[in-house]
């Protein structure tokens, strides 16, 4: 391999990094890894009236020395529905196919090519076939996912930022809705065993506090019997 090659890569991808920052792919953030400028890292964020909605899938590219005169290696490494994780993508704009690729193909290119087919559900090598549900489900917990990655959260630190005040805010919410069941749960068992308003009857004080507790603990054990349960679910999901 000539120096020459090498080095117009290394330009070429510059250039390219720079026109992105300018000009920022629909959807998409990209940006080389800083110990590598062949290695890329990108996020789609899943676009409005599709299964991955609320998504942000992390993947990356590996460009040939050859770079632009061969195309790159794409992979996805969040779980997302449509394709394999950690798994070379066979797509017109990849390796797979260095007889359909275009020098003048940019970075800019490349990503827009994939966000196009990952919305389709054209299947080729790589790619998997899951319900719109499967989708769904794995867009939601797809920043959960990514916060895990130290690389994701190197190169795209806002968007790592963006995650976890949701998943914050959406623990707040869950913890405020089982604060309000526990409470309603409360104030059910207290009206059942005084339904009148009246002042409660000795002997019956004892099992008013028992059914309280009861209650309570019954609402507690559904909660977590239903955090179980969706966890197991996106286990599963997360494996397929």
């Amino acid at each position: 391999m000539s120096r020459r090659q090498q080095t117009t890569a290394t330009a070429r991808l510059k250039q390219d990094y720079a026109r992105i920052i300018k000009d920022p792919v629909p959807y998409i953030t990209a940006a080389p890894m800083s110990t590598n400028i062949l290695e890329w890292h990108y996020v789609v964020l899943g676009p409005e009236n599709t299964p991955y909605e609320g998504g942000f899938y992390h993947g990356k590219l590996l460009f040939p020395k050859e770079f632009p005169f061969k195309p790159p290696s794409i992979f996805m490494i969040t779980p997302n529905g449509r394709f394999k994780c950690n798994t070379r993508l066979c797509l017109s704009i990849s390796d797979f196919h260095p007889d359909t690729w275009n020098p003048a193909w940019s970075v800019s290119t490349i990503l827009t090519g994939l966000l196009s087919f990952m919305v389709e559900t054209i299947p080729t090598l790589g790619s998997i076939e899951t319900s719109d549900y499967t989708k769904r489900q794995l867009s939601a917990q797809s920043g959960a996912f990514n916060i895990k990655n130290a690389i994701f959260c190197e190169l795209f630190p806002g968007i790592t930022q963006e995650i976890k005040s949701e998943l914050k805010k959406r623990e707040e919410e869950l913890t405020a809705s089982m604060q309000s069941s526990i409470s309603s749960s409360r104030t059910i068992a207290n009206t059942s065993h005084n339904p009148m308003g009246q002042p409660p009857i000795n002997n019956q004080e004892p099992q008013g506090i028992v059914g309280g507790a009861l209650a309570n603990v019954l609402v507690i054990l559904g909660f977590a019997a239903f955090a179980y349960t969706v966890k197991y679910v996106l286990k599963n999901i997360s494996q397929e």
